[in-house]
């Protein structure tokens, strides 16, 4: 059985090399990548399968680890643990890493090899009946770069642009976990995107976005003003349409969640004593404070163009903002209600979970001070002379507007349309 097994019988990770016969290996997992497919070259029409993670079992080693195969493998694989579970691993294939291409897209690690997964000859479990739990467990709160290369938030914001395109390391506190919103790629692939704001000593707000499951997961568990993470490697970008730089987790990326380090503790310190003197806002205000402007927006796009946007963006588009001349092409007002109506939270106007009706962001207001109410939710087509965006969706005050009524009927034609 796995847990009679004892810490001799792993070898650590800074002893591995290539000779070793039928190694066993042991490690907290501190990044993971999604689920990715590629065309398989050998066998036409068909896709191969893969996802990367990281483990470490020591403050100085850790290590990347590889999966390739079948999807129903791959698949069922990365869904057997996440970030922050200890993990074993017997008889991976160890090989030599190339450092410049392999760290263009993976994590740095100490290590000068990675780990390669075969579904016929390795094996990977979670496990939480070793003695050595307590110790890896304690390495998640290690950062993975020296605690003092870090830019502050005001330091991004002062170098502006000419940070634009470098990956860099960040140590902030959480302000504000917004919620996860998914998407479907022009391609149908599924998508999603989860936008966190940051504040330091120096900076109240700053954005970092998540494009990946898995770094989305992770932000949901954070706590606003309560959380401090040291984020190595985000990459930093600068938003146009909102005039502001932000932050972007790739797949190089490693998050530290309330990192052990004496620069974290006088973070920790700040937002205490900022809590505690009621100098910081709300974080469902700080949210519901993304509103568009929309006098500010002035590019125009074909519909031709955005889908262009999106194929080029690999699912991961920005908050794109622009005007198209065009025509709503399907309007299907005769949906299910349920498909057509619902319910939003009165305090922040973000949909409020359809099971229990209560909204994710405003657990700091009383029940009391609170309510949900119905509000359009009508997905359409839109139509210019290039082509059609399909599943657009005509929400809320604005579909109230475009409609000529509320959704409790009440009807009052728009002018143009009298």
């Amino acid at each position: 059985m796995a847990h009679s097994r004892s810490a001799r019988d792993f070898v650590a990770l800074s002893d591995l090399h290539p000779n070793l016969a039928r190694p066993n290996v042991i490690g907290v997992v501190i990044g993971k990548t999604d689920v990715r497919s590629f065309p398989d070259r050998k066998n036409i029409g068909t896709e191969r399968y893969t996802f990367n993670f990281t483990i470490r079992d020591s403050p100085t080693c850790f290590i990347n680890v590889q999966s390739w195969g079948r999807e129903e493998y791959i698949r069922s694989l990365s869904e057997s643990f996440r970030v922050g579970d200890c993990v074993t691993i017997e008889n991976p294939l160890i090989q030599s890493k190339e450092a410049e291409r392999e760290e263009k897209f993976n994590p740095v690690t100490p290590s000068g090899y990675k780990l390669l997964l075969s579904e016929n000859h390795s094996v990977v479990k979670t496990s939480s009946c070793y003695d050595t739990d307590t110790r890896l467990l304690a390495l998640l709160h290690l950062p993975v770069k020296d605690p003092q290369d870090y830019y502050s938030l005001g330091d991004i914001v002062a170098n502006g642009q000419s940070l634009h395109g470098r990956v860099l390391n960040v140590l902030a506190a959480v302000m504000a976990v917004g919620e996860p919103k998914y998407f479907m790629t022009s391609d149908k692939r599924k998508g999603q995107r989860c936008e966190v704001k940051l504040y330091d000593e120096t900076e109240r707000s700053f954005p970092i976005v998540c494009w990946d499951n898995e770094s989305i997961q992770l932000a949901q568990s954070w706590v606003p003003q309560e959380t401090v993470i040291f984020a190595s490697d985000v990459r930093i970008n600068f938003d146009k349409f909102r005039n502001c730089m932000t932050a972007t987790v790739i797949s190089k990326t490693i998050i530290t969640t309330n990192p052990e380090t004496a620069e974290a503790n006088v973070l920790f310190s700040f937002i205490k004593e900022s809590a505690q003197a009621g100098a910081l806002p709300s974080p469902v205000k700080e949210l519901a404070n993304e509103t568009i402007n929309l006098e500010a927006v002035v590019d125009v796009y074909t519909v031709e163009q955005l889908k262009e946007k999106a194929l080029q963006s690999d699912g991961k588009l920005e908050p794109l903002h622009g005007i198209i001349y065009g025509y709503i092409s399907t309007l299907d007002i005769d949906e299910n209600v349920s498909r057509v109506l619902r319910n939003r939270c009165s305090i922040c106007r973000f949909i409020v979970n359809e099971a229990s009706n209560t909204c994710t962001f405003c657990s700091d207001v009383s029940p009391e001070a609170k309510s949900t109410f119905a509000s359009f939710d009508i997905l359409v087509d839109v139509t210019d002379h290039t082509g059609t965006l399909r599943s657009c969706y005509l929400s809320d005050c604005v579909a109230e507007e475009s409609l000529g009524c509320t959704v409790r009927g009440d009807w009052a034609v728009p002018p143009e349309l009298s």
